[in-house]
């Protein structure tokens, strides 16, 4: 699997199905198959993996955090939008459709935080559908597909599974779409996420919205993420040394010092065993230091949470030129992830 990190594309790795038989519990074997899998995982050179977590508590402690939201709403048929008339049309089409599949590429392609679907993902987002779900799709007059829609109509309700679009033409055909499905409906029920309220795109927003934590991510090999993370352009020299602590992954227990110098930057480590030695204090006296751990790396660099607010919340340890050379150099946005498996 490979995902979409700031336009930059990774090797990722989705994690299901993690258990034992209830008279195995309580040994650690479950610990033990989550690092042969992260093991796997870094000879492959998945510098990430992700999943969807039965309990947030316990995967917190084998180095997961929060990365991405579930926005869910409702709106009922009084509160529906009215798009304007637009020059393209919708058609349905099967699913896993050559058009379907491109756009969510090209979607993905050009979305933080997206899962680029291969064959695999695909056949994992309609394992769970219904026979009625159905697929349409926006093409503009030049007939080229710029936005679809995945949904089904079931006891009176319009049922939104994905809705994408590349510009503000598409969004308006899908809604216009929807709403030629009026008399059919008596609310619309959706998830949304994009991170971006639904409401403030309404003419009457008041509608019901509820959020909750969705995609869990770990980095899985530090130093490998650090070295294709598309870090901003520093506005002058200077070094951070991250002091990162695993639960579980002892090869991320190390100090990886970061050397900016503009548009480039070079990646130091050092051993962990090293970091209260004398040579270690001298080398890095004049470097700016974040301690944290490495849940707390995993969602600053995802842009779930910005370095300053992790601070103020104790979850990171540093001055604040640290920080604010963190916030210059990391990238702005959360990650839009819709993906289950």
């Amino acid at each position: 699997m490979k995902m979409n990190i700031y336009n930059k594309i990774f090797d990722m790795g989705g994690i299901t199905g993690v258990a034992t038989y209830p008279e195995y519990s309580g040994i650690g074997l479950m610990a033990d198959l989550m690092k042969e899998i992260l093991k796997i995982m870094r000879d492959n050179r998945q510098s990430i993996a992700c999943l969807y977590p039965y309990s947030i508590p316990y995967y917190r402690s084998r180095g997961f955090e929060i990365v991405s939201d579930k926005m869910t709403f409702t709106i009922k048929d009084n509160q529906f939008p009215k798009p304007p008339a637009v020059n393209g049309m919708m058609q349905r089409v099967k699913e896993n459709h050559p058009d379907l599949i491109a756009l969510h590429n090209e979607f993905a392609l050009q979305t933080h935080g997206c899962l680029v679907r291969d064959d695999l993902a695909w056949n994992e987002y309609w394992r769970w559908d219904v026979e009625d779900t159905i697929v349409a799709i926006y093409y503009d007059e030049n007939d080229k597909p710029s936005g679809y829609i995945v949904y089904l109509l079931e006891n009176d309700i319009f049922k939104i599974k994905e809705m994408i679009y590349l510009n503000e033409e598409a969004r308006h055909g899908l809604w216009g779409y929807i709403a030629a499905h009026k008399s059919m409906f008596e609310r619309i029920e959706g998830a949304n996420f994009s991170n971006h309220s639904l409401a403030f795109l309404l003419e009457d927003g008041h509608i019901k919205e509820s959020i909750s934590p969705y995609i869990m991510a770990r980095i899985v090999d530090v130093a490998q993420f650090l070295e294709q993370y598309p870090f901003d352009r520093a506005e002058s020299v200077f070094s951070l040394c991250f002091i990162v602590r695993d639960p579980l992954l002892e090869w991320n227990n190390l100090a990886f010092i970061l050397h900016f110098n503009y548009d480039d930057f070079r990646l130091e480590m050092i051993e962990s065993r090293a970091l209260d030695s004398k040579n270690h204090n001298f080398e890095c006296e004049n470097l700016e230091i974040i301690k944290l751990d490495i849940q707390t790396l995993t969602t600053m660099l995802l842009g779930y949470k910005r370095p300053l607010y992790l601070r103020s919340i104790g979850r990171l340890n540093a001055s604040n030129a640290a920080i604010d050379k963190l916030e210059e150099i990391l990238p702005e946005g959360k990650a839009y992830f819709s993906d289950y498996f």
